[in-house]
């Protein structure tokens, strides 16, 4: 039976390529927040901060293994596959995690450990003491001689001498490719690939958006070989991949290959086996380039790279939970990067660094900013690792590779805000070097710092995911002279996007050819800042320390009179929808509007900033309002200026399709914001000023009649009112009527009984408006309007923001001048 995902499921539906697009966020459950004391991060923990990842932009998690197990590895080293470690919760938590991070847009990505499991697990217990040849014996590999397969290397030689082990209650040796206590499943064995596939389908059955395939090259055994890539694996991930299809809608598969690029192609097959493939062999080659000051190691592995199927994505990073890996380098890159960045032998591990991102570049901020900056740009989609967006640091003297797996540090409090224990307790410590300790790094310090990393990433994010061509164009070197400036274009559709960066710790200059774009403009992409345009002849750039720039290439716009966002015939545009429109209210599903909104904006009365250059208009959240059965959404539009500081504005949307909609043009076009073409199973209609909506107006009198608390992903939406409320007295039967759109509010009469004044601009703070007239009601003045409630926006550890006050009516022949004269 096909699993969708239908309109009633927060995410999207039908978004089949949404990995292509995905800012992955990795984290392990127990180093994140630890809910009930007892030093051990939990799901419950890690519901409680979905919030905080929301914030940060990130649309997909990435779990480390949370399943049952001895934890000699991390993890992955699994004794029961469809359970959870009691350390972590339950399964009825981790379903309640799946459900709210959806709710917010996020996905969720597990690990499938499907090459090897714990020496610990029912099914290794059982075929060791089941006979030969027997099938419960099957479901490893074993020998009587030490000596097969010797073409496989050993993958962890710090720790192992040999892919065999000897176990004396089997009698014979059993294969393994990494750790002696996690033994080699047997593919081979049918029976072993179909509880593999049960495994996988309980896991997306509870609506797991992806599955890791960890150590999926090592998957089969054939003498004479490497025992690596053989065809029986790509023949296996053939028919996950089409299970999946033919069960599930919108999952998917990340091999986790460790090769050269020529081999990792081939996990996508054509385009019937993994959707995605991590990059390994990029990684390294970033953090040479940087100490090297030349571009050249990054350019030759992208040229290395194969081309993939269209619907197939690489995924990029710049550290994670293991060693910064190196077997995908020579040896003499190898040892230029020990030498260069784990000088002290405690750093090393296996063929890798076991560093995180901050101490690898010396906590060097522009360094991190430009790491960041190319992985965010170049081909693929971005994982970050959790706790690399505030810049934590490691302890490269705990054990294995425990230093990077260290708890997240949230602030100055006891154990870093992590956990309520006794420090004892913890499962590892965390970190007190004097340069990266918790007091000082940590998620509370820099929210309330709008210049910290934190608030940088958080940019960052948010403006890759407002240009597809990063997630999916294509890309081109440029070749200036200068090798230490790395220049290439990505395009998509109409997106060009041109991305230069100064890889030497000192000013560069570069002159780029760009006669292809010749009479085109150049436009800073974070300040959109107009850079002059592209002419005949070479463009040249003067380049920061470790700096990178994003430049949108664009026409030069030329000034009409006609605002941007209406047709020729002076209507609203139409625009075509995939799937139902609610969609657009999501998370992830606001683009659509925000290419239209500075242009109905300066349409409006109450848009104060018409006389200024509006460099972007987006909605930055999406708070809805239900009344009886229809639902109208509050948008905070974020609006950003050439000159100045930007400005908050709210507006509130409605939908209406049919008889509704024709009557709404015909009457209120004024309203009318976007025509909406809908996709068969969807519906046509028109988003419209819901301040227009009599429906609108009641939701918000019920607000603050009936003292509302409604919880957002953010924050609160509270209505209260006041003891003038009741003196006023509610009509029997109210009639709702907008009177006018003032600079900064739009008002709604309620029956000639109260006014609700509609603030559009808004601020952190009480509104002067609420905050004066409240007081004069108070203390009973009699010649001003009395205040009869409110409506505000409450978030975390910020000033609530007014968004609506209540006044009693006034009649228009009793005006604000005649009540002062009267009072004299």
């Amino acid at each position: 039976r096909m699993t969708r995902r239908d309109d009633t499921d927060p995410l999207t539906p039908g978004d089949r390529l949404w990995y292509k697009d995905a800012i992955i966020y990795e984290v392990h459950v127990r180093a994140f927040f630890d809910s009930d004391g007892d030093g051990v991060g939990d799901f419950a923990g890690l519901t409680q901060k979905l919030d905080y990842l929301k914030d940060l932009g990130v649309t997909a998690i990435w779990l480390l293994p949370f399943y049952p197990s001895p934890l000699l590895d991390d993890g992955y080293d699994i004794a029961d596959y469809t359970d959870v470690h009691p350390s972590y919760g339950t399964l009825r938590e981790v379903r309640t995690f799946i459900r709210e991070a959806h709710r917010r847009g996020l996905r969720v990505i597990t690990e499938l450990v499907c090459n090897h499991t714990s020496d610990q697990h029912a099914w290794f217990q059982r075929a060791r003491r089941a006979p030969r040849s027997s099938p419960q014996r099957d479901f490893y590999v074993w020998s009587d001689s030490p000596d097969r397969y010797k073409g496989a290397r050993i993958i962890f030689k710090d720790f192992e001498s040999s892919n065999w082990t000897w176990d004396p209650v089997a009698g014979a040796y059993y294969w393994h490719r990494f750790y002696r206590h996690q033994p080699d499943l047997n593919f081979d064995n049918p029976r072993v690939r179909e509880a593999i596939m049960r495994v996988m389908d309980f896991w997306l059955e509870m609506g797991v958006d992806g599955l890791r395939l960890d150590a999926i090259p090592y998957l089969y055994e054939r003498e004479g070989t490497s025992c690596e890539n053989l065809p029986e694996t790509f023949e296996f991930l053939r028919e996950l991949r089409a299970h999946i299809d033919a069960n599930f809608q919108d999952r998917m598969l990340l091999a986790e290959a460790n090769q050269w690029p020529e081999d990792a192609v081939n996990y996508f097959g054509r385009g019937d086996l993994c959707h995605m493939a991590f990059h390994f062999p990029l990684m390294p080659r970033l953090f040479m380039s940087i100490h090297m000051e030349d571009r050249f190691p990054i350019v030759d592995i992208v040229r290395q790279t194969p081309p993939i199927p269209e619907t197939c994505q690489w995924a990029v990073f710049l550290r994670n939970h293991d060693e910064l890996t190196l077997e995908m380098v020579t040896d003499e890159e190898r040892d230029y990067m020990y030498r260069v960045y784990a000088v002290d032998q405690s750093m090393r591990i296996n063929l890798g660094i076991r560093r995180r991102l901050a101490p690898l570049l010396g906590n060097h901020r522009r360094r991190i900013e430009l790491m960041n900056g190319l992985l965010f740009s170049l081909p693929g989609t971005p994982v970050i690792y959790y706790g690399d967006e505030i810049g934590m640091g490691d302890n490269v003297y705990l054990g294995d590779r425990n230093g990077v797996r260290m708890p997240m540090q949230w602030s100055a409090d006891r154990n870093a805000g992590f956990s309520k224990a006794n420090p004892q307790r913890l499962y590892l410590p965390v970190i007190i070097d004097p340069e990266y300790h918790y007091e000082t790094v940590n998620v509370e310090a820099q929210t309330e710092n709008p210049h910290s990393l934190l608030w940088w990433t958080r940019r960052l994010i948010a403006l890759r995911k407002r240009y597809k061509a990063f997630g999916r164009g294509t890309m081109e070197f440029l070749n200036p002279e200068n090798r230490k400036v790395l220049a290439f274009i990505r395009r998509y559709e109409d997106e060009r996007i041109l991305v230069v960066v100064n890889l030497s710790r000192f000013v560069q200059g570069v002159t780029l050819d760009l006669s292809e774009f010749k009479g085109m403009g150049m436009v800073e992409m974070f300040g959109r800042v107009e850079m002059p345009g592209v002419i005949e002849g070479p463009y040249f750039l003067t380049l920061g320390p470790h700096s990178f720039y994003w430049f949108s290439i664009e026409p030069v716009r030329v000034p009409t009179p006609r605002p941007a966002w209406l047709s020729e015939a002076g209507e609203p545009p139409v625009r075509a929808l995939a799937t139902n429109w609610r969609n657009l209210m999501r998370p992830d599903g606001s683009d659509l509007l925000n290419q239209d909104l500075a242009g109905f904006l300066a349409t409006r009365r109450w848009f104060a900033g018409k006389g200024r250059t509006v460099r972007s208009a987006v909605i930055e959240e999406v708070v809805p309002v239900r009344y009886e059965t229809r639902t109208f959404y509050l948008c905070f539009v974020a609006v950003e200026y050439a000159e100045g500081a930007g400005e908050t504005y709210v507006l509130p949307l409605g939908f209406e399709s049919g008889e509704a909609a024709f009557h709404r043009q015909q009457n209120t076009p004024e309203a009318v914001f976007l025509r909406l073409k809908s996709a068969e199973n969807g519906e046509d209609g028109i988003l419209f000023d819901a301040s227009y909506s009599e429906a609108f107006g009641q939701a918000l009198l019920r607000f603050v009649e009936r003292g509302i608390r409604q919880r957002t992903a953010n924050g609160e939406l509270v209505g209260s009112r006041t003891p003038a409320f009741r003196r006023i007295g509610r009509p029997s039967e109210v009639r709702v009527s907008v009177l006018k759109a003032d600079q900064s509010n739009t008002s709604i009469n309620f029956s000639d009984r109260f006014l609700l004044k509609l603030f559009r601009k808004v601020e952190s703070g009480t509104n002067p408006d609420y905050e004066i007239g409240r007081y004069l009601t108070e203390r009973g003045f009699a010649h001003a309007p009395r205040v009869a409630g409110a409506i505000e926006y409450v978030r975390a550890r910020r000033e609530p923001i007014t968004l609506a006050v209540l006044h009693e009516f006034i009649a228009k022949e009793s005006d604000a001048w005649q009540l002062t004269m009267d009072s004299l």
